[in-house]
């Protein structure tokens, strides 16, 4: 019995990432009292993109597994970056993803007791004012493989800092020229360490303090001390801040706060994307994209605004996981998590990219009829709708051929097709205009071959999907595809990343023709354009009665498909 339960316990811890390993062993051990609080704290510079959302599922998910808590709270230090705007889109991503805070705070809200912090540093002979320049300090600093030297500044009595610091908070001291340093040591192996920067000064206006600070504290200093003023315990961060955690730690041992415990995950890195803030704002500024929220972008708004769920979002982190080591997730992961989904709750629907007209010559004139047809096959709670079917219809013109292969399962002149939830087809004939372009289709059909109760024994060649040409409506589709043509457009040294973006990532199509129900259509509904992909209502360019529909992603992968073809 007790070969079982240890084979059962190691199999258990198995199935647990290293963090919530680390939990549960905090928690055998009473070491935070029983409690996990963690924190989601983005900078309010920018949208939250797809990285982002890893890190929201991860904070969020292991309080939630562990009847735990998490904060929202806004890195707000570098007032100059930092705009309300993106503050309200943060919120908006986060609920969006199903998940709510239970406290709300900004690191500006600590700004008293930060400062504070600072001059208990320098009172207890830790922190010093540097005059230095940025240029004069990097050289002091020395290299990781050679010793830093002393600022000449570092023994300044306790008063003399405390009113250099004085000064400036109060505005007298311009910026660059003064910085407060910690007082920690200038040989230490990690450049961290080497005396790092507490206040600089920055005489910008902040979001939400206005005017009342010239000095504004560093991530460093305010992170660790943020975190342990709202009592986390795991405080939950990427990778690049391994390096940080012992600053981390000597800020909050040092003024003798409370200890939170840093724990680091690898971020996420995806292929044919570019994560960086400062390159997603480029891509909006150089009008490469139209906005934040750009279908293409990668940001959680951009995914919304694709049409990807919430659901996708948190499965794909799922599916990617927690783990030690830097990695790249193939974006077709994401991809596949949102088919997975959108393919149980899309209702099915008729649209018409290219169409061409088809006669059907034996269908009597003037008749209209209403065709049942299913929503979602894979949701037997989801109704049917009524398609209109007449005497003239449209299909892609990708579907006819005017002398068939062997292997082509679609029509052609003398072939039977089946029209989806209609009747077969034969095809007679065509018609093309004078530059030898396909004009007209020439069919008949088959009474006794309607779907669902046919019994003409006609084998058809293959399905299409098709509109009403007297009752289909008009519509813009929006043929969205990556934003670039190269799996690492970061990677380049040589290239700048914008030299791979795929100039056929957005294709705008006018001529389409939807089933008089898309009308309809929400911002909210996911939909599925039967044989052709994912789309959804765009929620910039729709108008009342005039709906622009977005593709979300194609029925399969056809972009690993042509990749492979082109190897």
């Amino acid at each position: 019995m007790e070969n079982k339960e240890t084979t059962l316990e190691k199999e258990n811890s198995k199935s647990l990432n290293f963090i919530e390993q680390i939990i549960e062993s905090d928690l055998e051990s009473n070491k935070y009292d029983g409690k996990v609080q963690t924190r989601f704290p983005p900078e309010p510079n920018g949208y939250l993109h797809i990285g982002h959302a890893k890190s929201i599922c991860l904070n969020f998910g292991v309080a939630d597994k562990y009847n735990g808590r998490t904060n929202l709270r806004f890195d707000d230090t570098n007032p100059s970056n930092e705009k309300e705007e993106y503050v309200e889109s943060i919120k908006k991503d986060v609920q969006w993803l199903g998940f709510e805070w239970e406290e709300s705070h900004f690191a500006s809200d600590y700004f008293d007791k930060l400062y504070g912090y600072a001059v208990q540093l320098i009172e207890m002979g830790k922190a010093y004012v540097c005059e230095l320049t940025p240029e004069e300090f990097r050289e002091y600093r020395g290299v990781p493989t050679r010793p830093g030297k002393e600022s000449p500044f570092r023994n300044r009595s306790v008063e003399e800092n405390l009113a250099l610091f004085e000064q400036m908070k109060n505005g007298e001291i311009d910026e660059g020229k003064a910085v407060l340093r910690a007082k920690i040591d200038m040989t230490s192996p990690n450049m961290h360490m080497r005396d790092a920067a507490i206040y600089r000064v920055k005489k910008s206006p902040h979001h939400r303090t206005g005017d009342k600070w010239n000095i504004y504290p560093m991530y460093d200093f305010a992170h660790g001390l943020s975190d342990s003023i709202e009592g986390i315990t795991h405080s939950l961060c990427t990778l690049e801040f391994e390096i940080h955690r012992p600053l981390y730690n000597w800020f909050v041992e040092t003024v003798g706060a409370y200890r939170p415990q840093q724990i680091e995950f690898a971020r996420l890195n995806l292929s044919y994307t570019v994560m960086s803030k400062r390159k997603l704002l480029s891509l909006v500024n150089d009008g490469i994209v139209e906005s934040w929220d750009d279908p293409r972008m990668p940001t959680i708004s951009g995914l919304r605004r694709r049409g990807y769920t919430p659901e996708s979002i948190r499965n794909f982190a799922d599916k990617v996981g927690i783990a030690k080591r830097e990695n790249v997730i193939d974006v077709a992961l994401l991809e596949f998590s949102v088919r997975e989904h959108l393919n149980k709750i899309a209702h099915r629907r008729m649209a018409v990219l290219d169409p061409v007209k088809v006669v059907i010559t034996n269908y009597p004139e003037g008749q209209t009829e209403e065709l049942p047809a299913i929503n979602n096959p894979e949701d037997e709670n989801s109704g049917t709708r009524m398609l209109p079917f007449s005497r003239e219809i449209y299909i892609e013109r990708g579907d006819f051929m005017e002398n068939p292969t062997k292997k082509y399962f679609r029509m052609g002149p003398g072939r039977n097709v089946r029209l989806k939830f209609a009747y077969i087809l034969h095809c007679e004939g065509f018609e093309n205009d004078e530059n030898g372009v396909l004009k007209e289709i020439h069919c008949t059909y088959y009474p006794d071959s309607k779907s669902g109760s046919d019994t003409s024994g006609v084998k058809p060649k293959g399905t299409l999907h098709w509109v009403d040409a007297e009752k289909s409506q008009n519509a813009e589709v929006r043929l969205y595809d990556r934003l670039f043509n190269d799996a690492d457009p970061d990677g380049h040294k040589e290239k700048a990343f914008t030299e791979f973006i795929n100039e056929e990532s957005l294709k705008i199509i006018s001529t389409a023709k939807v089933e008089p129900s898309l009308m309809e259509a929400k911002e909210s509904d996911y939909i599925q354009f039967e044989r052709i992909g994912y789309f959804c209502v765009d929620s910039v360019h729709s108008k009342e009665g005039k709906p622009v529909f977005n593709r979300t992603v194609p029925l399969k992968d056809t972009w690993g498909k042509l990749q492979n073809r082109k190897k």
